[in-house]
């Protein structure tokens, strides 16, 4: 009889549990003064520009919450900054005592707040929090109300906070950060420009690139990514054409969701997001969009790390979620695969090189050393793993 032998590449243990929430669809926002009762009467309302104001959401809201003493923290700037919005959230809760925060906005605003939520509960400096020196152990409960389809984090417990003085852009995690209900209206984002809709989608596409790219992988996991990147691709130039298309526009926001939350990863070997780590050095040293960062990066990454060992990966990612024909050969299959993800980016209007967003090459050198520092990219094990001079190259070909 023959015995199963076990190895590495059989599918990993894992521990899953997502408690946010998801209230999906036109008009659901109806439901907040419900979802907003039980966790106290003192409400940090945290937003960003003038969008939510030019869509009637911010009235909308205002009326909603009536029964509520609603404290505000408006301007939340995208990539969220430490010295800026972040403290002042966490001091306005400690001042006003607040009990919950609802965030209105998009990612950049829910990822403030979460970061707000832990610091209101904790007596230290908050950004020991944020990069590990203290554990976080309470936040205050959150719920949110997207208006930008992207990040995912109203389906996450984390967010990325940026600190400029210092040019770090931090990913900071925690079991606490989960949102206690996320209302998802794809209304809300009508009004988003081509521009934010397609770093939106960017973004998106490459969390779940991020996961797809690791050894091992396992059926399950692989065919969410794959209808993930196919739904994404398909809408984007849908949404971007109309606006308004409520299809494409529900679509989109239902991939977004899933990209950050750990779904993908169940069972897999696992990933350090190294474009993710590349691209926030990017957006910590010139504060450009996270999304075209992305774009910009994720072709150059993927023609770097393709060599025989990882062919088979890209191989199953052209033929599953671009439908490359299986016919054609496997070093072709995988040169069409990173062709197609350049074209769709270009395609929806996203920066396809650095110069594009006002980066040179002054200084890839010193953030070269910085990410190969800092972002464990090497690591034994990892599918492709990055030395300094590996992410020196990739960045010196997306100039």
């Amino acid at each position: 009889m023959n015995k199963i032998r076990i190895t590495d590449k059989m599918m990993k243990n894992f521990d899953y549990h997502t408690p946010t929430r998801l209230v999906f669809g036109r008009g659901v926002v109806e439901k907040l003064p419900e979802v907003m009762k039980p966790l106290g009467k003192r409400v940090l309302l945290t937003y960003g520009g003038g969008s939510i104001r030019r869509i009637g959401l911010y009235s909308r809201v205002k009326e909603l919450m009536r029964d509520f003493e609603l404290f505000e923290l408006g301007g939340i700037e995208p990539n969220p900054k430490y010295a800026g919005s972040v403290l002042d959230g966490v001091r306005l809760c400690k001042k006003e005592r607040i009990d919950s925060i609802l965030a209105v906005g998009g990612g950049s605003v829910l990822d403030c707040s979460k970061a707000i939520a832990a610091g209101a509960k904790y007596d230290g400096e908050t950004w020991d929090l944020i990069v590990g020196r203290a554990p976080t152990k309470a936040a205050l409960p959150i719920v949110d109300i997207m208006t930008l389809a992207a990040t995912g984090s109203e389906y996450d417990c984390g967010g990325v906070i940026s600190r400029t003085e210092t040019n770090d852009k931090v990913a900071y995690v925690s079991p606490f950060l989960f949102p206690v209900c996320s209302f998802l209206d794809p209304t809300y984002t009508f009004s988003v420009n081509s521009r934010h809709t397609a770093a939106g989608v960017a973004d998106a596409v490459n969390h779940v690139m991020e996961q797809f790219f690791t050894e091992p992988s396992n059926s399950v996991s692989d065919g969410f990514c794959a209808a993930l990147v196919k739904t994404l691709m398909k809408y984007a130039p849908v949404a971007i054409a109309q606006p308004e298309n409520y299809e494409a526009r529900a679509e989109i926001m239902y991939a977004c969701t899933f990209g950050c939350n750990g779904i993908l990863g169940l069972g897999t070997g696992g990933s350090v997001w190294p474009m993710h780590a590349i691209e926030h050095a990017l957006s910590a040293y010139y504060d450009i969009s996270h999304g075209e960062g992305l774009a910009i990066i994720t072709p150059h990454w993927m023609r770097h790390v393709l060599c025989e060992r990882t062919l088979p990966r890209f191989v199953s990612f052209g033929i599953n979620a671009l439908g490359i024909s299986p016919d054609f050969p496997a070093r072709e299959i995988a040169d069409r695969a990173i062709a197609e993800m350049a074209a769709f980016f270009k395609k929806i209007g996203a920066p396809m090189s650095l110069r594009e967003v006002g980066i040179d090459g002054s200084r890839l050198g010193e953030m070269a050393r910085r990410i190969a520092a800092g972002g464990c990219l090497d690591a034994p094990g990892l599918f492709a793993p990055l030395g300094e001079r590996d992410i020196l190259a990739i960045l010196r070909a997306a100039l």
